[in-house]
């Protein structure tokens, strides 16, 4: 995996955490692989700091342990650990699409679409890097819609768990995820909170078998 330039990015230990998280989640970084400091930082290209914070963020996660001695090692990934984030993610996520239904403008609607349209270009294009901002995009519209900031927070939280840079390559999901945002889209459309409600909690539960299997694949869960 190649290293993306760091040296001008600002919050540098975020840019870092969603590096190593992505390393852990594509298998590049096994369980029980010792992450070193002052390795990472010369490979990213800036200072020790930003990675240690990094580190102390992906411990807090319950991604990596810190050893006396021996510095930051990869913690093995479980099913439930897939389970349960998705779990929780299609709880507060149905309950912003359904809050969603009840605000969202005409020009919040068209904006959906358009962000879908592009999302699909890009899953058509193979352009995967694209296909994870645009459905962080996608998401991320809905919950501005619902209005409400400490339930967004709360959903923006816990997908740090969610390992999104990997589905685009995950089986069957794209075709499966493009389906499911078209009913997200023509329920806000409707102002039909309950189905606005089920079809996004719905998508969001249903990644986890096919992610489980995909990293099951790759030796990354247990």
């Amino acid at each position: 995996m190649v290293a993306p330039e760091f040296a001008t990015r600002p919050q540098l230990s975020e840019a870092v955490a969603r590096f190593v998280r992505n390393r852990i989640f594509d298998g590049t970084y096994a369980a029980g692989e010792y992450v070193r400091l002052d390795q990472l930082a010369a490979e990213l290209g800036i200072s020790v700091t930003p990675v240690r914070e990094a580190l102390f963020q992906l411990r807090a996660e319950g991604l990596m342990d810190q050893q006396p001695h021996r510095g930051f090692v990869v913690l093995p990934v479980t099913r439930r650990d897939i389970t349960d984030v998705s779990n929780v993610q299609a709880h507060i996520g149905g309950e912003l699409a359904a809050r969603a239904a009840a605000n969202i403008t005409d020009e919040q609607v068209r904006e959906l679409e358009s962000i879908q349209s592009q999302l699909e270009a890009a899953y058509a294009s193979g352009d995967h890097e694209r296909a994870v901002r645009l459905n962080h995009d996608f998401h991320r519209a809905i919950n501005v819609a619902a209005d409400s900031p400490k339930l967004a927070q709360l959903m923006s939280q816990i997908t740090r768990y969610a390992p999104e840079s990997v589905f685009p390559v995950v089986e069957g999901w794209p075709k499966r995820s493009m389906k499911d945002h078209r009913r997200v889209v023509a329920a806000l459309a409707k102002r039909d909170a309950e189905q606005a409600r089920a079809a996004m909690s719905e998508h969001l539960s249903a990644g986890a078998g096919p992610l489980i299997n995909h990293l099951k694949q790759r030796g990354v869960v247990t």
